[in-house]
This record gives structure tokens, sequence and C-alpha cells, in this order.
């Protein structure tokens, strides 16, 4: 047998993050972009590819109402339909590179329209649309509705809040997120049989009714320094549990992020801030 040609790909990149959450950001407008999730992990291996939490797409609308569509792709390859830092930096990416100079865009997503504006002190705003509470719409494997849920792991029992920000979140109240057993429990709940297409797992600390502290294991990438769903669900579910006001302070690791939600049937509006890291152009094959 001979050798079979393989051809490379040459992509333009640029490195982002909100709040230590990061991205690898990709114009798929003006390039044409196909990635296999084989090639996708490859790119996230932060030892021999560029690294990142999630890869973002930007593409062309398939919806006349919406300005871009927004492709997000996990570290493992996987696609997913929401992720509010990806967001920010997906509208700081398109105005830095021309893409639109309106001071608010809409996004096309597969959980739907976003609504993503531009604010004072260089912090972008985003629509988060509205919370789903069914368990069918989360999804989770419950008989009923309700503001608290629980699962079996390692034969004890765990209660948690669900809800849906566009993805399926869990949060667990804690007594301290420092000494929380965020990785193990974590892994456990992600892949539990009550989410059948598996859930993020938040770890909330309530300073008081206007500042949380947080941690999230996020669905096919592990801890990460900051995720604006998980914080957006993490202030649904304390509200719902009568834990939190309507405007909350939510500490990550990475940074902090203001979440405003006025309850049942309104969207959730997260502010915070997105930064550019570098630019780059990377063969793949």
């Amino acid at each position: 047998m001979g050798w079979r040609e393989t051809i490379a790909m040459i992509i333009e990149f640029t490195k982002m993050h909100g709040i230590g959450n990061d991205f690898v950001v990709i114009d798929a407008i003006n390039q044409q972009i196909t990635l296999s999730p084989e090639q996708i992990r490859d790119l996230a291996d932060r030892h021999f590819g560029i690294g990142f939490d999630q890869l973002l797409l930007v593409e062309k609308p398939t919806q006349e109402k919406a300005d871009f569509r927004y492709g997000i792709y996990n570290a493992d390859g996987g696609q997913v339909a929401q992720c509010g830092n990806g967001a920010r930096c997906f509208a700081r990416f398109v105005r830095d590179k021309g893409l639109s100079s309106k001071d608010e865009i809409c996004v096309e997503t597969d959980s739907g329209l976003l609504v993503l504006r531009f604010g004072h002190s260089d912090l972008i705003t985003v629509n988060m649309g509205i919370p789903k509470h069914k368990p069918a719409e989360i999804p989770l494997l419950a008989d009923q509705e309700s503001k608290f849920y629980s699962a079996e792991v390692n034969s004890v029992e765990k209660a948690f809040g669900a809800v849906s920000m566009g993805n399926p979140h869990a949060v667990i109240q804690v007594i301290d997120i420092n000494t929380a057993p965020v990785e193990e429990l974590g892994t456990e709940l992600e892949n539990h049989p009550i989410f059948p297409e598996r859930a993020n797992i938040g770890f909330m600390q309530v300073l008081d009714k206007h500042h949380i502290k947080l941690r999230v294991f996020e669905r096919g990438a592990g801890e990460t320094l900051a995720c604006g769903s998980g914080a957006c669900a993490a202030v649904v579910i304390g509200i719902e549990q009568q834990l939190l006001d309507n405007v909350v302070l939510v500490d990550l690791s990475g940074g902090q992020l203001k979440i405003n939600w006025k309850g049942r049937g309104q969207p959730v509006f997260m502010s915070g801030p997105a930064a550019s890291v570098f630019d780059g152009k990377i063969e793949v094959s």
C-alpha cells in the first residue's frame, strides 16, 4: 500500500478568557472550518495543542433575527448548547475583529437566541434566557418538579437544586467551597443516571442574600476557573430556595460576575468582563 496524503488545514484563532474560563475562538465566517471531535480534543490538549475549556465558532446565522451563530464545543470534542462566559468572549471577539460594531448583537445557539450587550467599564451583559425548571426540560429523571432533588452517591443521599440554563445544572449548597469535594462528587454526579445528558455540578457557599462563592465542575471539562451559566444556575436555584435576593455577586476562582433574575418567567442577566490573550495560527490535520 502507498502513503496516503493528509491535507493539513491552517486555522487562525484567538485565545480568550472570561474571568479565567478560557476559550479558543475561531472566525468560521471568513474561514472554512470543519473539525472532528478528535481534532477538537487535539486542539484542547494543553501540552500538545493550544489548550482551552471550550472552542467557540463564530458562524453565519441560519435565522433572520440573528447576527451570528454561536457554536460551542467542550474540550472532549462534544458539542454543547450554552456557555455564558464564552458568550461574553464571543461578543468581544466580533467587535475586536470588526465583524460587528453594534452595541447589542443577537446570537443564535442550539438553545435559542442570546442577546449580548456592551456596557460601562468594558463589561458585557448577556441575556441568558429564561431558566427551565421542569425535570423533562433540564433533563432530570424525577416524577415532579421540586426545589430540592436527591441522588445516591457512594451510598449517601446528596440533595441539590436543578435547572436548565440551556444546559443542565445541579447546585449543591456547601458550608465552605474550599473544602467541598468538587472533583470526587462532581465526577459522580455529572455522570449519575439521574441526568440523561450528564450535568454541570455547582458547589455554592452563601455569604449573604446578595453574595455567594461558587465552584463548578463542568460537564466534559472538569472544574474550571469560572462558569457563566453555572453562576446563573446557582443564583436561580438560590432564589428559588429563598436563600438569595434578585441581584447577586458571584465569586468564582477566576473573578466575579453579577447576576440579575426577577423570578419565574423572566430572563437571567449576567454581567462580566472578557479579554483577548493572543492571536495565532495552527495547523490541523
